[in-house]
């Protein structure tokens, strides 16, 4: 298995130090993405030959874990950035990686992943949300995202899925902030994570060429890359119980009697987290989802229960600012944990039909 991310000195200490503040919105949230990207973050899991570190992504996985360990806003926007520079390692259209990829592993260019509706598409949850009407030379395109993470004001590209007007099967393209018509509003008025630059978008009559396609069929290229998706998504649970769990022991848990729950919290993750990591290293997730599925809502569960015991282990210091700055704000970040797209209730729901439908085919 893919041993856990250790994390540059200096970042470890400026996440601790700004933990609170990215949380909050009370630091610039521009200024996040190229402390990751100066650490070399993003090379992670890409490969040498297109400006990487190696690896793959489960080590990425493992790099956003370590990030979320101490910030979950942090990790939310690796996980945006990281998952746009998957596309384009997945993607057929080389020449578009090849211009955008060292911008982006840099940090640069903000990349971010507005394919949570297409994710939901694809399981027969939610229309999509932007239309494509083929002209002469390009493609006009309208219609908008409700909430997209990474939208840097500073400048982004973001990923989206597209209807098509002329019948044709639906496409992911590359959206570029500085186009005319992609109107990005200002942040969401989250209640916490307030510095993972999230907002919505609103896209009005823009043209955009086939260069800037990233896949012309959806329905071919989403199963392909949701295990990389979910799979990183996954890291942000894993750092975030991880996290709580080393809390829970410095609190004194076995002096509560809680000893025993902690261990098996942590023994359920580390069996969770190796099945994630098998699973994405020989890619059966890629021909069965309902896997996959399953393990970000274990590794969800697991984050929950392990705050809980965080603060059973605490006790009344968790309700002291002195004390429990670290805990409330953990405890805020995995209040968000279910709702990240696909949510647990939409995953709970795909599962169910799945299970109907193989017990039909039984």
């Amino acid at each position: 298995m893919t041993p856990p991310c250790a994390l540059p000195p200096g970042l470890a200490t400026w996440l601790d130090t700004h933990a609170e503040a990215l949380d909050r919105g009370t630091l610039d949230s521009d200024t996040l993405l190229p402390v990751l990207g100066d650490a070399g973050l993003f090379r992670i899991g890409v490969p040498a030959a297109l400006g990487g570190a190696g690896g793959d992504v489960r080590d990425a996985v493992e790099a956003i874990a370590a990030v979320a360990e101490r910030s979950l806003t942090a990790a939310f926007v690796f996980w945006g950035q990281r998952a746009f520079i998957e596309y384009l390692l997945q993607s057929p259209n080389h020449s578009l990686a090849e211009r955008s990829l060292p911008s982006l592993l840099e940090a640069r260019q903000a990349g971010a992943t507005g394919l949570s509706n297409a994710m939901k598409f694809l399981s027969g949850i939610e229309s999509l949300q932007i239309e494509a009407c083929p002209q002469a030379d390009c493609w006009q395109l309208n219609g908008g995202l409700h909430w997209v993470t990474n939208l840097r004001k500073a400048g982004f590209v973001v990923a989206a899925a597209v209807s098509r007007s002329d019948g044709q099967p639906p496409a992911i393209v590359a959206l570029d902030s500085g186009w005319p018509g992609v109107q990005r509003s200002d942040d969401l008025d989250l209640v916490a994570l307030r510095g993972s630059n999230t907002a919505a978008l609103r896209i009005d009559q823009v043209a955009l060429s086939d260069e800037h396609i990233l896949h012309i069929d959806a329905r071919a290229f989403l199963p392909s890359v949701r295990p990389a998706f979910l799979g990183l998504q996954c890291g942000m649970s894993i750092g975030l119980a991880r996290a709580a769990l080393r809390a829970a022991h410095e609190s004194g848990a076995a002096r509560h009697g809680l000893a025993d729950d902690v261990a098996n919290l942590e023994n359920s993750l580390e069996q969770s987290v190796q099945a994630l990591h098998q699973g994405l290293a020989d890619g059966r997730f890629k021909t069965a989802a309902a896997p996959l599925f399953r393990l970000r809502i274990a590794l969800a569960d697991t984050a929950q229960h392990a705050v809980e015991q965080e603060l059973m282990a605490s006790g009344g210091r968790a309700y002291l600012q002195s004390h429990g700055a670290g805990f409330a704000r953990r405890w805020r970040e995995a209040a968000f944990v279910p709702i990240v797209t696909p949510s647990l209730s939409q995953l709970r729901a795909e599962l169910s039909r799945h299970d109907a439908a193989q017990g039909l085919a039984a």
